[in-house]
């Protein structure tokens, strides 16, 4: 009744079916675990965003790699803008996709090491070679408070490091490379300033991120699952569909004085 199953194009279609299961499995808890990440990297984000603010001399020093757990801590920092030795981050855009530069300023802390800060957004100028025009940072002693985040690598953002730069301008925000520029203890990662609020709203401070959405990661992993439920229910549905069409068939061969199939056939046949 089923011998049709054992043709060449029935099992081909049953291996890409046999096939087409694990991976769509295997795609679902992908996306599921994606959105797992995304749950706790929300939740990470909530909690240190309301946390109060320490020190940041307390969570990095000097060659320090600032931990994940540590990203968008809310710490303050104390001591001098060194406005010498600040730099622009090229092609970073403000929180209306505007194409700028984020306004890089160390800041010498009390006991002489050194912290970035990264003070907001700045417009680019008309000449991709020209330093931009950036408010100037406060003078005197500061109190600045911040986020606290991690050194920028080409791996994690994907950004280039492009050589050959005009002064003063990078690509990347690495406390390592400021270091090497400016010749004293810089603090591994950078601070990402919230208050004080600049005088005429520039630069233009960069808004929190955004720790509320899910994304439709879940959606999509559901999606896969039920869609490797229904590749067996597919196939038994096809199955029974030629088993029908087959003994359509052979009844109507057998109305029409013909033999139903080549088992008749050949018992009809003269021995």
């Amino acid at each position: 009744m089923y011998r049709f199953l054992l043709s060449r194009q029935w099992v081909i279609l049953t291996l890409v079916a046999l096939a087409l299961v694990p991976v769509m499995i295997e795609l679902g808890f992908w996306q599921f675990h994606r959105h797992e990440r995304r749950v706790a990297q929300n939740t990470l984000i909530a909690d240190n965003l309301k946390a109060e603010p320490v020190p940041v001399e307390r969570l990095t020093s000097p060659g320090h790699t600032v931990p994940r757990a540590d990203y968008w801590r809310r710490v303050t920092a104390t001591g001098t803008f060194d406005t010498a030795h600040e730099v622009v981050v090229r092609r970073r855009t403000s929180s209306d996709d505007r194409v700028g530069a984020h306004v890089l300023t160390p800041l010498v802390l009390r006991d002489g090491r050194i912290v970035l800060v990264n003070r907001g957004w700045v417009p680019a100028a008309a000449d991709q070679r020209a330093f931009p025009q950036v408010p100037p940072a406060p003078k005197g002693e500061v109190t600045v408070t911040g986020r606290l985040k991690a050194d920028e690598t080409t791996g994690a953002s994907g950004i280039k490091d492009l050589k050959g730069l005009p002064d003063r301008q990078v690509m990347l925000i690495s406390s390592a490379q400021q270091a090497e520029l400016i010749g004293r203890e810089v603090l591994g990662g950078y601070v990402e300033q919230t208050a004080p609020e600049p005088a005429g709203g520039s630069p233009e401070q960069i808004p929190e991120p955004d720790h509320e959405s899910i994304g439709a990661h879940m959606a999509y992993a559901v999606q896969w699952w039920l869609f490797s439920a229904g590749v067996p229910v597919g196939w038994f549905v096809l199955a029974r569909r030629e088993k029908r069409d087959r003994e359509a068939a052979a009844a109507g061969g057998t109305a029409a004085g013909q033999p139903a199939d080549q088992d008749a056939v050949e018992a009809a046949a003269p021995r």
